[in-house]
């Protein structure tokens, strides 16, 4: 499959919103923009792994991440959700499953809340 034309757009859309704006008003479009990629790359990394065409440690060199990083990040797509454990993580069995799943037309198992990607907190002043 290749990348959701609309999400490419989005992404465009952003990035055009943070044009010929100063750094300060900038940063929410490029947030947005940064937001939306993440989330384009993640569904590739996971579109890629059940169609059985990378394993989890080239997907994530792919993206330029750890092999440690890429299963929380699947388990926050749609494509491959379903399948994260109690940690929150795709493990490799996971995806072999996702994989069995898809060839034999067997519906998703109905996928656990998704958990908000991490975000910087600023610390209270105390």
């Amino acid at each position: 499959m290749t990348p959701d034309p609309k999400a490419l757009d989005a992404v465009r859309e952003a990035l055009d919103a943070a044009a010929d704006k100063d750094a300060d008003e900038a940063l929410p479009h490029l947030r947005a923009a940064a937001d939306r990629l993440t989330s384009l790359i993640d569904e590739s990394m996971a579109e890629a792994l059940l169609e059985g065409k990378v394993s989890l440690r080239a997907a994530g060199a792919a993206a330029g991440l750890t092999e440690n990083a890429v299963p929380p990040r699947l388990a926050r797509t749609q494509t491959l959700g379903a399948y994260a454990n109690e940690d929150g993580r795709v493990t490799a069995a996971g995806v072999e499953r996702a994989k069995y799943d898809h060839e034999s037309g067997t519906p998703k198992p109905a996928p656990a809340p998704a958990a908000a990607p991490m975000r910087f907190k600023p610390r209270r002043k105390s």
